[in-house]
């Protein structure tokens, strides 16, 4: 198993946000209402915004992207967060992985197909649909592209906002995997770790594959 970074800059924590960093998190209202709340009783969330506020600018500019994903993206919340984890698993980005794992469930994505999700896109048991986004999450990090075959049967299922959604989300959450993976973004105190087994197998770091 590869060892993952370990922690190169310290989150900043809410109590200690200044007027650069509320500026910088108004452009995701929901994550600062949410953090500001609750950070003390329920910290999901804190030390990976907390490492990105150590550049609030350019902070500021990647939360207006996140939010539109977050809130305004034309995908059901039920794929967008079977997409991120995917992306998460890929990537070997425990943090993000962590942290999208309370939100697929609770958004409908069941304990099997996180486990199945880890096995790719040609894992027995998908439904075509989930099958094809998955498949084009791997193609996306492989080539920068959907390839053909892909994208013709998800232009079956998906608008052409929901498509362009689709490379958005990838990309929103591709950018947040190398920012937890290279800052070492710890997961936060009280939030229960991966099983063993699993988190072995998310930091084997193999690039398009589970």
């Amino acid at each position: 198993m590869q060892e993952p970074i370990k922690p190169r800059l310290s989150p900043v924590l809410p109590s200690d946000w200044g007027d650069a960093e509320q500026d910088a998190m108004s452009a995701m209202p929901s994550a600062r209402d949410f953090v500001l709340a609750n950070w003390q009783k329920d910290p999901r969330g804190v030390n990976g915004l907390g490492v990105m506020l150590r550049h609030p600018l350019a902070t500021k500019a990647f939360l207006a992207f996140n939010n539109h994903i977050a809130v305004a993206n034309s995908l059901s919340k039920r794929i967008k967060e079977l997409v991120i984890l995917r992306i998460s698993w890929i990537r070997g980005s425990e943090y993000e992985f962590q942290q999208h794992l309370v939100l697929g469930r609770r958004f409908g994505v069941t304990d099997a197909e996180i486990e199945r999700l880890q096995r790719g896109p040609d894992a027995p048991g998908w439904e075509a649909l989930d099958a094809d986004l998955l498949r084009a999450v791997d193609e996306l990090i492989a080539n920068a592209c959907i390839g053909d075959a892909t994208w013709t049967r998800l232009s079956l299922s998906l608008s052409t906002e929901q498509l362009i959604d689709l490379i958005y989300t990838v990309g929103c959450y591709e950018i947040a995997a190398m920012m937890f993976k290279t800052l070492g973004t710890q997961i936060e105190a009280g939030v229960e770790p991966l099983p063993a087994e699993t988190r072995a197998r998310l930091h084997a770091n193999k690039r398009t594959t589970s």
